[in-house]
Formats: structure tokens, C-alpha cells, sequence
């Protein structure tokens, strides 16, 4: 969930991507211990849906390293500066993205999709073939358990409004940014913040990389998930301190919003949710 510039043309302008990724490149999870009562049709949906936007990317100029070329981060990405600022309308230059209103900017950027339809196609946007994995894992390992709480309708809706909560945390802390924010993690991190609600005594097989030796553990999603949204936290409040809302291109207030989001809301959706059936452990 959270973001990264991605360095591309053109020179000098970057987009903020969210991906959820894992807690450290050391630490990958596998998989959970909760068993799922239905096929999670929505979130296999949700992964086919922004793997097919993906390729589609780098069929419209984008590399598979890093993303959408810089027009379609500008064109299909969300920018805090449109939405505080009705009616301006952002461009990508040779020196990065420039907007309507800005110092020094004068006449009219070229047209770009209205700031509601970039809400949404942001969240089906990567910036890279890592960043769309790491964020499709945790879908996959998070989602399909909550979908099961909830059915598939309810799941659609909280997902998509997660991804809202995460962009408007993101935008109140930085309100004139014109860096492209790109990216799943938001809607994800709503996801955790429920999953971590829902389940906290399920276990996360995790793959953990100890030098030049790996291992695997069975982390209790608990300790996980809040380790996890520790690090969103301290990393948020360093990038702050530094001056910017995005710490290492990482827009971690968007995954703190979708978190928050998830921990208060779940239980306005969640139906089916076992939450007295305790995890066997694995075999």
C-alpha cells in the first residue's frame, strides 16, 4: 500500500505508486490458515483486472520495470493538486509535472479525465512488475478471507471505498502535491486494517530471508499487521519531518487511511465472519 517515486521520463518527475509489499524485502507471506467457504470470485476479479491494466500499460509506451510512461502517470494517476484545486488541470513536461495555478504557469495544460475518474483508474495503475506483484499478493492472501465475511457485493464496495479513504488521508497531508499517485495498496491496506479485525488469531506463513539462509515461520497475523502499520506510521511521520508527505517517493498516509478505514468500518460489512473458529496450524 504505500508509495514510491518511480524515476522515468521525464526527466526529474516521478509517480507515487502504493503497494502494500511485504515488511521488509527479507519477509514475504506465503499464505494464511484461515479456510475460505466460497471461491473469491471479487478479488480474483480485482488481480485480473489490474494485471490486464498493467499489460496495457506497457502496451501504451510503459516498461515493465517502472510503469506507465509519464503522460499516462499524469493522464490516469491521481494528483492531489486537481483535487484541491477544482478546475486546474495537470501536464507532464520535460521537467517534470506542471499544473494549472502554479507559479508561473500560465495558460492551459492539455486536458486530463476529470479528477473522479482518476480516483478510480489510479488504483488499477503499477509501477512496475514488483510493485504489482507485492501488491496482488497481499490481495490474494488477505482478500479472499474477507470477501468470505462479507459477500461479494459488500466487498466491492468496501474495497472501492477504502481506496477513497486512503486517497483522502494522503491528499489532506498533502494537498498541493502534483506528484501521480499510482497504485492498489490504498484499497488493500482497507483490507488488512479488516483482515486484522476479523482474524487476529490466524497465523501468515512467511518466507524469511536470515542473510544468505531463508526460513519459513508462522507469524500470527496479529503481530504482522501491526508491525506492518507500525512501519507506515514511523515511515509517514519521518517523511513529514523531512518535508514531504511522501518519505522515499512511499505514500504512506495513503496505506494509514485504508488501514484506519478497514479497523473501523469491517464490522459495517462483515456478515459471515467465524470469529469464533480458531486456526488449526499447519501440518
Amino acid at each position: 500500500m504505500g508509495q514510491r517515486l518511480v524515476r522515468g521520463p521525464p526527466a526529474g518527475s516521478g509517480v507515487v505508486i502504493g503497494t502494500v509489499g511485504s515488511l521488509s524485502r527479507r519477509v514475504f507471506p506465503l499464505k494464511d490458515n484461515i479456510p475460505t467457504e466460497r471461491v473469491p470470485v471479487v478479488t480474483i476479479a480485482l488481480i485480473l483486472a489490474n494485471v490486464v491494466v498493467f499489460l496495457l500499460e506497457l502496451r501504451a509506451g510503459g516498461t515493465i520495470g517502472s510503469g506507465p510512461d509519464a503522460q499516462d502517470s499524469v493522464r490516469y494517476g491521481f494528483i492531489p493538486y486537481e483535487l484541491t484545486h477544482p478546475g486546474s488541470h495537470c501536464d507532464a513536461v520535460a521537467q517534470g509535472v506542471v499544473c494549472e495555478g502554479q507559479p508561473g504557469v500560465s495558460g492551459s495544460a492539455d486536458a486530463q479525465p476529470a479528477t473522479v475518474l482518476t480516483l478510480f483508474s489510479a488504483m488499477f495503475m503499477h509501477g512496475g512488475i514488483v510493485h504489482l506483484a507485492g501488491n496482488m499478493l497481499f490481495l490474494w492472501i488477505f482478500g479472499n478471507n474477507v470477501e468470505d465475511s462479507m459477500g461479494r457485493g459488500r466487498f466491492v464496495v468496501f474495497y472501492v471505498l477504502g481506496g477513497l479513504a486512503a486517497t483522502g488521508l494522503q491528499v489532506a497531508v498533502g494537498p498541493d502535491s502534483t506528484v501521480p499517485n499510482i497504485g492498489a495498496s490504498g484499497a488493500i491496506a482497507a483490507v488488512l486494517g479488516g483482515y486484522l479485525v476479523l482474524y487476529p488469531r490466524a497465523r501468515v506463513l512467511t518466507l524469511v530471508f536470515l542473510v544468505i539462509f531463508f526460513t519459513f515461520l508462522q507469524i500470527p497475523a496479529l503481530l504482522f499487521l501491526v508491525i506492518w502499520i507500525g512501519q507506515q506510521i514511523l515511515f509517514g511521520l519521518a517523511g513529514l519531518t523531512s518535508g514531504g508527505a511522501q518519505e522515499g517517493g512511499v505514500a504512506y498516509f495513503a496505506h494509514i487511511g485504508g488501514f484506519i478505514y478497514g479497523v473501523l468500518l469491517i464490522r459495517l460489512f462483515a456478515t459471515r465472519a467465524r470469529r469464533d473458529y480458531f486456526p488449526a496450524p499447519y501440518g
